[in-house]
């Protein structure tokens, strides 16, 4: 089966153009592994997944692709320095325990990391607090508070401080609406952590 990238979701054909073609890559929680497939097929990439749900790695699997159950938090410690050219995690660390740690391992084991999650500072959700007084349920914040797994929920300011924290070099930063769609404004700029639902980040470290 052919897959266009009109197939994929909207974010994730943002990714798939910034994968260089035939380069080493790491999906960090990829899912039934939509990504990955479409990037073996038309990028000829050398394509690895983690992946923590055994539902989605069985559907990986049964694409053929090298998909394997694990944990961010714990696992990616074991993948060596320099594995990789990109690893990827999209709309995933939210729901690590140690974002931290994971961003850290990402640009060790990758020469860079692309990194996408929803917006905890989008004025839909500081005006439902806000009137409403209780967690919100939005397009992409879609759980209730005691069933969601998102458990480190944060703003594109706060990302882009823990970045400076980290001593990450943010390359690329666009800023998403609740489809995915590209917002017209920079992703690290004063009008993204508003009004953008998600962001979207190409991010490196010097040596």
């Amino acid at each position: 089966m052919i897959m266009s990238i009109g197939s994929l979701r909207v974010d994730l054909r943002l990714i798939a153009d910034m994968v260089e073609t035939g380069s080493r890559v790491l999906d960090v929680g990829c899912g039934d592994g939509t990504l990955l497939a479409w990037l073996g097929r038309h990028k000829d990439v050398d394509g690895r997944g983690i992946e923590l749900s055994m539902a989605g790695v069985s559907a990986a699997v049964a694409q053929g692709l090298s998909v394997i159950q694990g944990d961010a938090d714990t696992d990616l410690k074991d993948y060596p320095s320099g594995a990789f050219d990109t690893v990827i995690l999209s709309q995933t660390l939210q729901a690590t325990y140690e974002p931290k740690t994971v961003l850290n391992h990402m640009l060790r084991i990758g020469r860079r990391a692309i990194v996408s999650f929803p917006n905890f500072g989008h004025w839909r959700v500081r005006l439902s607090l806000a009137l409403n007084g209780r967690m919100p349920v939005t397009d992409t914040l879609t759980y209730q508070w005691y069933d969601t797994p998102n458990i480190h929920f944060c703003t594109i300011h706060d990302f882009l401080a823990l970045c400076d924290e980290l001593g990450i070099t943010v390359e690329r930063a666009i800023a998403l609406d609740g489809k995915g769609g590209v917002l017209p404004f920079d992703g690290d700029g004063p009008l993204a952590n508003l009004f953008a639902t998600q962001g979207l980040f190409v991010l490196s470290r010097a040596g």
